[in-house]
């Protein structure tokens, strides 16, 4: 062998060295790397959770996350409905951002990448359990389907401890997931348990988990006040606790494989509960949501409470950040999101950073029942414990048309208690909250009335405060290309509703078609038109 040789094999063995150094350094860089763990309950509303002092309803999991991390008090969706508010934590963008997306049972648009997808493309393992982002349809450029919440572990199952609960296992795929993700590899999980969605099991709540009716200290007054209610209440705090023990087991699981030091988890919901006036409106209960996150080696200080206005948008270029990654670099449109890591460094409680003094909120279609499957435009914005909302369309129904069932309220005990007060003549107060038009301005003080029971919008002595909220509104929907704002809404109508099963259901129900509307109930409906 010639000197040559031996300089091409030192060169090769050199280049091996190297190459072997860079591959245990991108290995240990992609391992430091934090892992993801989203968990997200479907329809659960603030306070309802332990640690924000809710007595009747337990939930250890969250109480654990919020102690050894963060709890948020001020925490919003901007789109209170499962497929747009999960469509705007997916992509850092508000629901009027996102063209199809921005409805509810919507065809997602491939040009909107998500978290999840930049994560896989860096080299991260990434899985779901139960609901990702959902309802819809999703597709890829080539037309594809796909989840945007990633790819689906739903294998493992359990019997449900009542009718209703999902017979999905969550913390054991969840298991399943962490041994299937390959050990140099950081991982994203989506937790979407399907609970507390309707339908519950009557009673349950009392039967099986010992809750008793005089647990709950307050029933929202824009509903009655009877054991029905309670019950339904109950019921609802049952399927909260079903959802918050999976995320126990999970917690665990990590704890067990040393790996919870450096696992981001969040816990939160879509939106608000699946009861009248909530879930599918604006107001306060619709759009505020509880929020813990945990990440015992990238937050400073345990045990704090964060008043700082936080929104869905921000999830994501939290975790993009998070990651290593510029926004710039993962291929997603533009966010109108701030990475929560100015809350995260910080050692304070309260209020940390005083620009993070408000959010934006608003919807366009949910649920069809309208002629023509139109939706009930609405944009919002909550600052200073005020709440102002703008109806764009106030001569429509907002929970849908009354002889099309009010198909944007889930079929409920307390649902159908509220429509026979009104059809008996009993108390037609209830109806309105829930079901009765509305101005075109609604105002409200949320400190004072976080029912949002008292309009204030045509007060004189608020007149200052509801203008300036409305042209800061303006402004910024302005600023993020809203086509509502910018004179165009009418495109929001165009968009076609996924399910053709149920799609022009107004039309086709008033000519006598027995269209199936599966998630309310047949007493729903009323006899004809209120107008």
């Amino acid at each position: 062998m010639d000197q040559r040789d031996i300089r091409v094999l030192f060169f090769v063995f050199l280049c091996l060295i190297i190459a072997g150094s860079v591959t245990a350094e991108v290995a240990e860089a992609q391992q430091s790397r934090p892992n993801i763990l989203f968990c997200i309950a479907d329809d659960a509303s603030f306070p309802h959770m332990g640690a924000y002092g809710c007595s009747w309803v337990k939930t250890p999991g969250f109480d654990r996350v919020a102690r050894e991390g963060l709890l948020f008090t001020n925490a919003y969706t901007p789109n209170a409905k499962c497929a747009p508010s999960r469509a705007c934590i997916l992509t850092g963008r508000n629901s009027w951002q996102l063209k199809q997306a921005g409805n509810h049972m919507a065809f997602f648009p491939p040009e909107f990448k998500t978290y999840v997808e930049a994560l896989t493309d860096t080299g991260y393992f990434v899985g779901r359990t139960a609901k990702g982002w959902a309802p819809g349809v999703a597709v890829d450029a080539t037309g594809k389907r796909r989840n945007p919440a990633g790819p689906a572990y739903n294998r493992s199952k359990a019997k449900p401890p009542a009718k209703g609960i999902s017979a999905i296992d969550y913390a054991a795929n969840f298991e399943q997931f962490l041994e299937d993700c390959p050990k140099e590899k950081s991982w994203c999980f989506w937790y979407g348990g399907l609970e507390p969605h309707r339908r519950y099991e009557y009673g349950s709540g009392v039967s099986k988990a010992g809750k008793k009716l005089t647990d709950i200290d307050r029933v929202p007054a824009y509903w009655p006040d009877t054991e029905v209610i309670r019950n339904d209440m109950l019921d609802y705090a049952y399927e909260i606790e079903h959802f918050d023990r999976h995320l126990v087991r999970m917690l665990e699981v990590l704890e067990q494989q040393n790996q919870l030091e450096n696992t981001i988890v969040v816990v939160t919901a879509d939106n608000g509960m699946p009861f009248p006036r909530v879930k599918g409106q604006e107001y306060e209960r619709s759009n505020h949501l509880p929020l813990a996150i945990m990440w015992k080696k990238g937050i400073n200080g345990k045990n704090r409470t964060v008043d700082d206005y936080v929104s869905f948008i921000d999830f994501a270029p939290t975790f993009i950040e998070a990651a290593g990654l510029q926004w710039e670099q993962t291929g997603m449109q533009p966010t109108a999101g701030r990475s929560l890591s100015d809350i995260f460094h910080s050692n304070q409680s309260g209020v940390i950073n005083p620009r993070r003094d408000h959010v934006l909120i608003g919807k366009e279609r949910h649920d069809i029942g309208r002629p023509f499957d139109q939706g009930y435009p609405i944009r919002g914005i909550v600052k200073g414990g005020m709440l102002y909302l703008k109806n764009d369309e106030p001569g429509r129904w907002p929970a849908g048309n009354p002889e099309t069932g009010y198909l944007n309220c889930d079929g409920s005990p307390t649902k159908t208690a509220i429509l026979n007060l009104r059809r008996t003549g009993k108390q037609e107060s209830f109806w309105t909250w829930a079901f009765g038009r509305r101005k075109a301005e609604e105002l409200y003080s949320i400190q004072d009335d976080p029912e949002c029971l008292q309009n204030l919008a045509a007060l004189p002595k608020f007149q200052d405060i509801k203008n300036a909220l409305k042209q800061q509104l303006q402004e910024e929907l302005i600023a993020q290309k809203d086509p509502r704002a910018l004179g165009k809404g009418a495109v929001f109508e165009g968009y076609q509703y996924s399910d053709a099963r149920t799609r022009n259901f107004y039309q086709r129900f008033m000519k006598g078609e027995k269209v199936k509307a599966g998630w309310v109930n047949e007493t729903d409906f009323e006899a004809g038109p209120l107008d």
